[in-house]
């Protein structure tokens, strides 16, 4: 039996049970309602383009705050690895705020740009960019020793020491930050429209909410683990076993 037929298998069962719970009378319609009701709420929203323009603004959204946090990641990383004095500072005060859930920054984010799209790219790019730190900062300082000296022995220094060498050799650390930083963004978006507003994925969970319709709940639900699911498997975690073959981590 292969890994999707396991995998598909183990859905199907899972969504047998559902069905029959939810057919059985035990709880309401509305608070545990049928799959079928639901994937005829799920196919009628990617059909009139509701669903549709939520992914869309949702995935733009984080485009920004992921690019953003990606950019300030590396370079926080790279000043970390840099300067000793950094690293003592930035490097501890990184640490401690990688511990604080991106949700807790919302209230400020509000009080800061608004209830508006700033403040939940503000969240977003929070919740990526610490896990964004610490994974470069971790790449760039476990840079084997004798490249560092091959490098500078043929006359490698400054930006091109740092372009040449060491960030090269700190790639299968960054592509690891980047598959858990997006994770981390994917959640903290979510969390953030929610909350707020902006049209997005987050805002039609809360409109199924104040509606109790939780047909639409859960198949928002399905389409933020699909997308989520499909982001990390067909580029993260591709990108990540094609980088671990060329570096010989893994075998091909």
């Amino acid at each position: 039996m292969t890994v999707w037929t396991r995998r598909i298998l183990f859905i199907a069962i899972l969504a047998a049970i559902w069905e029959v719970t939810s057919r059985s009378g035990i709880y309401p319609t509305f608070m545990f309602p049928p799959l079928t009701q639901v994937f005829e709420t799920l196919f009628r929203g990617l059909i009139d383009g509701q669903i549709l323009e939520a992914i869309f603004n949702s995935l733009g959204r984080l485009a920004v705050g992921f690019l953003i946090a990606i950019t300030l990641g590396i370079f926080f990383g790279y000043l970390i690895w840099r300067f000793k004095f950094v690293d003592d500072t930035l490097g501890f005060l990184i640490t401690a705020l990688q511990s604080i859930p991106s949700i807790v920054w919302f209230p400020l984010a509000i009080v800061w740009f608004g209830l508006n799209n700033t403040a939940i790219l503000f969240i977003v790019t929070i919740g990526a960019t610490w896990t964004m730190t610490v994974s470069a900062s971790t790449g760039f300082k476990n840079v084997p020793n004798l490249y560092q000296r091959v490098g500078k022995t043929l006359g490698s220094s400054g930006f091109h020491f740092v372009r040449t060498v060491i960030f090269p050799a700190s790639i299968p650390h960054i592509i690891t930050g980047l598959r858990i930083a997006w994770a981390f963004a994917w959640r903290a978006l979510m969390a953030g429209e929610l909350l707020g507003a902006g049209q997005g994925l987050g805002q039609l969970l809360e409109m199924g909410r104040a509606l109790g319709r939780m047909d639409l709940v859960i198949s928002v639900m399905i389409v933020i683990a699909v997308v989520g699911t499909i982001m990390d498997n067909a580029v993260f975690l591709r990108l990540e076993r094609r980088v671990q073959e060329k570096w010989g981590i893994k075998r091909v």
